[in-house]
């Protein structure tokens, strides 16, 4: 196809839509190898990622866009090399978020849930799913994610239910789920228990309020107390001190009084307790505080709670009952100024702990709820990780995980919401027993009764996001999937959730399926602005993921957050790098198009063997030597340093070197042209093969045109293989050895580019016009072959006139008024005179021999020492050839400074 065929521009507008719909109706997001289809081969090996499911409530943040575009890397890069890969999607039915959405809702209309009661509210909400639960699935798709999306599947659809039953009744029959009251986090917004992951912190000033724990048995006699929440006061259970605190050894074993209540209370010693911290003495309210809980278990003390569901005091808190808690925070602190109580309030920061959802105050409250035993699960996981069977990347990460699960707790997975996976529990109003079913009941199992209720309470979401890996795929059903996809490869994901979700699937799927869900966990950091910041709408630096996509591409979307970032790591992300990334993509166009326009200038078969140049002999060497390092960091999972290589070699060596040598080259015609175009086409195809799964839209739509211009000119530019459907499907380039002949190559071409590099600056320095050809005198010594065979290119690269430029092997006198360099130890010189400061070059030409000398003393020293006697020989014979270099180097830049 000739180049005048392909737009000037690359147009993603009118691109990306058009080519995802074109993948999809291929089904190029499928695998290849499917058990639901003849001919399937159990043996081929698989490449399988369960998507993190987003909120169905949820609408595209960088969160999305981050872990959309890695996974959509990971699968595209396993499809190329030939394995069959399944990329689950779906989306998590989010019980908390989706119902507070729906209740916003009614809340217009003048109603509450309880108004229009539960089974009125559950179908409100699947409409609500149906109207509004596609939009974050149209924008992941816009992302150019190549799921399987026949294989959707929803937290709450038919089959991950069951499962949902299947797996709390088997731990409910192993025992190892349980009834009881226990200290969680309570929403009183929400009226539920949340999990920790829907608790955000905050540091808000605050206070320190100093009071008095009077001696029940000396009344004048006190011990100072301090707390940040005063109100907890009424749910007192005891005093608390270190065991080798002398200050108050004398009180342990007595009584003080609760204040206003006049509760006795025991004062006791524990070792939690920090000497350092306020007065050294602590109140415990086992009731209301997590740390107090566990002190108050060790020391059997009583547990009161002292605020309802709604944070308001109850008939614990004597006379503030029916209260606000922060207005009973103030009404009982003036009471206890009055009974002359208080010593003093000192402003604290306070670590405050918020709603997700909500925002208001989370309460640490006793609650009767639903627990797993959460000790063989945890043991269980904490082994698959030590064992090697689940590598966690980066691996620092793997001691965090350690440490959260070795001292992990019971795990509280019931919610007081209507919306989710309703508690697969029945109670008989006979017997008072308890029937856990995975089917509903008609009567209870102990003793027949039909008069049987089920549980009003829903489970944890994260409790069906922990069977993600294999409800998505049949489980508890074998099913073909299950049996071919399961275990999974890849699970990707924040580190922020390695604990609430990672630890849970593994803990899940070594427990129901006995295996490990996935083999590696891979964590992605935070995307934060541009100054590190943390995005926030309140900040106003939020960077909205479809605008951008709007305005520059997806493609450079992408690569700005895959090149950018590095795993377990937080990266920066500007527009400013975005639009650095459209530029590249347009880099790649540009490119594609003169490869392509470059066939025109050849013709489509050859007269002989190849004879190939310094240039298409370097191209390729480059070309290999990024080849086996690209696939060894996709190997080790540092696909954003890849991704970077990738870009510097077709920008930086392809673009910039190779394909300039080539139009010179191109001109030749003949057989010269024929091998050059044979080599750009190669290159460029490999170079596309491996920036697709980092760019796909622009690599697909270039590829395309390149396979069709290439296969109409000549069947000899196809690749190894012949031309494949679609880049998608294509194969993934392939490592090599490195042959004999590419170093010296590399070698040999290098020294043409410092060579040309160091005659562009002289002349940018100097400011010579970049048009205005100049002579010069190359004094090659023992590089005379290399650059006699070079001086063209040299000269059309360095703009030099090429018929006064002279190329000698020595020379007896510097050339009269020319400004000179020293490369490699090759003179050149060049007639600037009328330009020089002869103080300025004398300071440049002593500045280049200082950092001579620098590294003739660094090869020296290396030489002299163990280094000669235990490297490699080729390896000190390299360096032996550098130091020579540099000395020679040194004698001409001192010549040249004597001479000025």
């Amino acid at each position: 196809m000739p180049e005048y065929l392909l737009p000037k521009v690359y147009d993603f507008k009118t691109t990306e839509h058009r080519l995802y719909q074109w993948w999809e109706e291929n089904g190029y997001f499928k695998p290849f190898n499917d058990p639901q289809k003849p001919g399937f081969d159990p043996s081929v090996p698989t490449y399988v990622i369960s998507i993190p499911p987003p909120n169905v409530t949820g609408e595209l943040h960088l969160g999305h866009a981050m872990f959309v575009s890695m996974e959509d890397l990971m699968i595209r890069h396993a499809r190329m090399r030939g394995l069959s890969t399944l990329w689950v999607p779906g989306s998590d039915h989010a019980g908390i978020a989706t119902q507070l959405q729906v209740e916003k809702a009614l809340a217009k209309e003048g109603k509450r849930r309880e108004d229009i009661g539960r089974e009125a509210f559950i179908q409100r909400t699947w409409e609500w799913k149906e109207k509004y639960g596609g939009i974050i699935n149209r924008q992941i798709r816009r992302l150019g994610a190549s799921c399987d999306w026949d294989r959707e599947r929803f937290t709450l659809d038919e089959g991950c239910s069951r499962a949902v039953r299947e797996a709390f009744v088997r731990l409910f029959e192993k025992g190892l789920i349980y009834r009881g009251p226990r200290l969680i986090n309570w929403s009183p917004g929400l009226r539920t228990a949340v999990s920790d992951l829907e608790v955000e912190y905050s540091e808000e000033p605050g206070f320190l309020y100093y009071f008095k724990y009077v001696l029940a048995d000396a009344p004048h006699e006190f011990i100072p107390v301090a707390t940040t929440r005063p109100e907890t006061i009424l749910g007192d259970t005891a005093v608390a001190v270190h065991p080798d605190d002398d200050r108050y050894r004398q009180y342990v074993g007595r009584k003080v009084l609760v204040p206003i209540l006049g509760r006795a209370i025991p004062v006791i010693t524990d070792s939690y307790v920090d000497r350092e911290f306020g007065t050294g003495a602590l109140k415990i309210t086992p009731g209301h505080d997590p740390n107090d809980f566990i002190i108050g278990e060790r020391h059997g003390l009583e547990v009161i709670s002292v605020l309802d569901e709604a944070a308001c005091v109850n008939h614990n808190g004597g006379p503030y009952q029916g209260m606000d808690r922060f207005e009973c925070r103030k009404k009982l602190w003036e009471d206890m100024r009055a009974a002359g109580l208080v010593i003093r309030e000192q402003p604290y920061t306070l670590n405050v702990p918020r709603s997700q959802r909500g925002g208001e105050i989370i309460e640490p409250m006793v609650s009767t709820q639903w627990f797993v035993k959460i000790r063989p699960l945890a043991d269980a996981a904490l082994e698959a990780v030590r064992d090697g069977r689940i590598r966690i990347v980066p691996e620092r990460f793997t001691k965090v995980y350690y440490n959260w699960l070795e001292n992990i707790e019971d795990w509280c997975i019931s919610r007081q919401l209507w919306w989710g996976h309703r508690v697969p529990v029945w109670y008989c109003d006979d017997c008072g027993k308890m029937t856990a079913a995975r089917q509903d009941p008609a009567v209870c199992s102990h003793c027949q009764s039909q008069r049987i209720h089920q549980d009003e309470d829903v489970l944890d979401t994260w409790f069906s996001s922990g069977l993600w890996p294999f409800s998505t795929l049949g489980w508890p059903e074998q099913t073909p999937d299950l049996q071919y996809f399961y275990p999974t490869t890849m699970m990707e994901t924040g580190y922020d959730i390695l604990f609430f979700w990672v630890a849970r699937m593994i803990m899940m799927g070594l427990e129901f399926t006995g295996k490990v869900p996935f083999h590696t966990v891979y964590l992605h950091g935070l995307v934060r602005d541009e100054h590190g910041q943390k995005m926030s709408k309140t900040k106003g630096n939020v960077i909205d993921p479809l605008d951008t996509m709007d305005a520059l591409g997806t493609d450079a979307l992408r690569f700005t957050l895959l090149v950018g970032s590095s795993p377990g790591n937080d990266m920066n992300l500007s527009i400013k790098k975005v639009e650095a990334n459209r530029n590249f993509a347009n880099k790649i166009w540009n490119a594609g198009r003169f490869v392509i326009g470059a066939l025109a200038q050849a013709p489509s078969e050859p007269r002989s063997e190849p004879q190939w140049t310094l240039a298409d002999s370097w191209v390729w060497a480059r070309l290999q030597k990024l080849i086996r390092d690209v696939n060894h960091l996709f190997d080790t999972h540092l696909y954003g340093e890849a991704g970077r290589q990738i870009y510097e070699f077709f920008w930086d060596e392809f673009a910039d070197w190779y394909v300039e040598i080539a139009k010179q080259q191109l001109a030749e015609g003949g057989d010269r042209a024929f091998y050059t175009a044979l080599t750009l086409v190669r290159v460029m195809d490999q170079c596309l093969r491996m920036l697709h799964p980092f760019t796909p839209f622009v690599t697909e739509e270039l590829w395309g045109h390149l396979k069709r211009a290439a296969m109409a000119h000549s069947p000899r530019f196809a690749p190894q293989g012949g031309w494949e459907d679609a880049l998608i499907v294509a194969r993934w380039p392939s490592s090599r050895p490195q042959e004999d002949w590419e170093e010296q190559k590399v070698a040999n071409f290098s020294l043409l580019q410092e060579l040309v590099r160091a005659i562009r600056n002289l002349r940018a320095e100097k400011k010579v016009p970049p048009g205005k050809r100049i002579p010069a005198t190359l004094v090659a010594g023992d590089y005379h072959d290399i650059l006699h065979e070079q001086i063209k290119t040299i000269a059309a690269l360095a703009h030099l006139d090429l018929e006064k430029t002279q190329l000698v092997e020595k020379i007896s006198r510097k050339p009269q008024g020319q400004i000179s360099l020293v490369i490699s130890g090759i003179e050149i010189f060049l007639p600037l005179a009328d330009l020089v400061d002869t103080q300025a070059e004398r300071a440049r030409l002593q500045k280049e021999l200082d950092e001579t000398h620098q590294q003739i003393e660094r090869l020296e020293r290396l030489l002299s020492g163990e280094f000669s006697h235990k490297a490699p020989a080729p390896l000190v014979e390299k360096e032996r050839q550098k130091l020579a270099t540099y000395r020679e180097t040194a004698q001409k830049l001192s010549a040249q400074i004597r001479d000025l």
